[in-house]
């Protein structure tokens, strides 16, 4: 028997492996504490879920702003964790996303639990996200708010027993003392569901449909935003519809505020402001907004280049499942890329504000059918090879685990 909980502001987000396999073991409890309006449930955790505490009010100075909604979090999640324990929950270990200060206080509830912290990301003013696209510069009298958004995750470090990074880069973005404590494990994608399959097609809101072997282009993201390249993808797009006459694109993904700057002129998203800049042929370009999950994986299937581009940040899980599709992607040759893309042997990488060798390189990958069917297969064997989540990285989590709690954790 052994009781697990976890802690993350939108449950399950990246601990969705962990959660289904202690679920399917059948002697594990399983509990989380998250927001009330952010998570998704799931059947058979017990929840102790908390509202979205409310912002500042006066008299808060605005570099404190974050630093207090972090404790008014934490203080949320430490109520949510007394009501755990107060119905006879205690845990064994603790999984847990500090980014949001939800594990401010968790020790003093839970002093005896294991605790597991998930480091995705830490915030630099120079070197990764920060300063990277010179379109978008940080205002000066912003770069203080940096340090202090470190500050719920690097408390949760000092407090925990194991930590862990999906990526090396990630993992060696923090200070070298942490990174030494933070181990590199991915979560996994499920390459049994997502796999290439050339029966697929993809039916468009106007009832037409696409199939695997056509000439489709897609650029699938959470958010259509600069963090994720869109600008810059947008427009490399006329250009590259006058070298493919045949090509279509599919483009999904929501129009929220995302990662990074907000659009100017009070557009309602990036989209908006891009086609005004860039105007496309709609007939061939197609705005989809976000898709459902297996609406997500037939568009992967079906597309003959997928592109994804990334400012220095956290790697998207959409970019593994990619692989694991077989999809040929072409991606922006940046830092998280590397670690995982070999220009030429599992993918194709160009400049991410080069737009003119964007289009280019999309062009060549759709007309060299043979050579992409190569990359294609490396993609595939990469995604099978170091991201198969119940082959390759569960168990590595739960050899971490094991050597934490012994022969409980299996």
């Amino acid at each position: 028997m052994i009781s697990v909980l976890f802690v993350h502001r939108s449950f399950p987000g990246q601990f969705i492996g962990l959660v289904s396999h202690f679920l399917r073991r059948g002697d594990a409890h399983v509990a989380a504490i998250c927001e009330r309006s952010g998570s998704a449930p799931v059947f058979g955790v017990q929840y102790a879920a908390y509202d979205a505490p409310p912002r500042s009010g006066a008299g808060v100075h605005p570099y404190a702003e974050h630093t207090d909604h972090h404790v008014r979090r934490g203080a949320a999640a430490f109520d949510a964790a007394l009501a755990l324990k107060d119905g006879g929950f205690y845990p064994d270990v603790i999984y847990v996303h500090p980014g949001w200060g939800e594990a401010l206080f968790l020790r003093d509830v839970f002093p005896l639990a294991k605790s597991i912290v998930y480091c995705e990301h830490y915030y630099r003013v120079v070197g990764t996200d920060v300063g990277f696209d010179p379109e978008f510069p940080l205002p000066l009298m912003q770069t203080p708010l940096l340090a202090l958004h470190n500050l719920p995750t690097l408390h949760a470090l000092n407090a925990c027993d194991a930590a862990v990074s999906p990526t090396r880069w990630q993992q060696q973005g923090f200070p070298e003392h942490w990174a030494e404590k933070i181990k590199v494990l991915h979560e996994g994608v499920d390459t049994d569901l997502i796999k290439p399959d050339p029966q697929a097609c993809f039916t468009l809101p106007d009832g037409r449909v696409l199939r695997a072997g056509d000439e489709v282009v897609t650029y699938l993201s959470r958010t259509l935003e600069p963090y994720r390249g869109f600008h810059s993808f947008m427009r490399a797009l006329p250009r590259l519809l006058e070298l493919r006459p045949n090509a279509r694109v599919l483009v999904a993904g929501g129009e929220g505020r995302g990662y990074g700057p907000r659009p100017p002129d009070g557009a309602k998203g990036w989209l908006e402001t891009c086609l005004r800049e860039n105007p496309v042929d709609l007939e061939r370009v197609h705005f989809l907004g976000p898709l459902a999950y297996p609406d997500f994986l037939k568009a992967l299937q079906v597309s003959a280049c997928h592109v994804y581009l990334t400012y220095p940040f956290v790697l998207s899980w959409s970019l593994i499942e990619a692989l694991a599709a077989g999809c040929l992607v072409v991606g922006s040759s940046t830092a998280p890329l590397l670690e995982v893309i070999e220009h030429g042997r599992n993918g194709l990488l160009t400049d991410f504000f080069d737009a003119p060798a964007l289009a280019g390189l999309i062009a060549a990958a759709l007309s060299d059918v043979a050579s992409g069917a190569g990359i294609r297969r490396e993609a595939r064997r990469t995604a099978v090879e170091r991201f198969d989540r119940s082959r390759v990285c569960l168990p590595a989590h739960l050899e971490l685990l094991e050597g934490l709690l012994g022969e409980r954790a299996r």
